[in-house]
């Protein structure tokens, strides 16, 4: 796993397994996986603020990328201990 400084209250996470996960402040927002099909965006569905909007903006090709229930999100690192 490795942590990864993006600037200030963002922060990418590669969990080591072809998932990346994007912090915002500290909660995950957004995700990148390489599926056997490919390269796989998801954003939160979840409204935050507009500084969280600008990060997941800048980090996902937006019209690439599936919308998921934050309860998703918040489930990817349940996993990692």
């Amino acid at each position: 796993m490795n942590l990864t400084p993006i600037k200030q209250n963002m922060t990418e996470i590669d969990l080591g397994n072809g998932h990346k996960v994007l912090f915002s402040y500290k909660t995950p927002v957004a995700e990148t996986y390489l599926a056997p099909e490919g390269r796989l965006f998801r954003m939160t569905n979840k409204k935050w603020s507009r500084t969280t909007t600008k990060h997941i903006n800048a980090w996902l090709p937006k019209d690439q990328a599936k919308e998921m229930p934050q309860e998703y999100f918040d489930s990817l690192l349940a996993e990692v201990k």
